[in-house]
């Protein structure tokens, strides 16, 4: 692998990182990793309409009220973030 290969492998990568946000950075803590990760599976069970009816059916729940449960799981999927130690 010559350095040029490692100089566009790594552009093509800060490329993705700055276009998507659930790619994920350098400084990205894991708390915001995981709440990336929990809302990206929240927003695919919305899209998805027969993953949607699985876990209304699972859940004995109306689609709608199913829908709705997500969208405010949305808001805090993992709870509060940490307290930051700032210096």
């Amino acid at each position: 692998m010559q350095a040029s290969d490692r100089f566009n492998i790594n552009s093509q990568l800060e490329h993705l990182q700055a276009k998507y946000a659930g790619t994920g950075h350098a400084d990205l803590s894991r708390f915001e990793w995981a709440v990336n990760i929990q809302r990206d599976s929240y927003a695919s069970y919305i899209g998805h309409y027969p993953m949607l009816s699985y876990f209304a059916i699972a859940e004995n729940e109306s689609i709608g009220r199913e829908r709705y449960n997500f969208m405010q799981k949305m808001l805090l999927p993992c709870g509060l973030p940490p307290e930051r130690e700032d210096e």
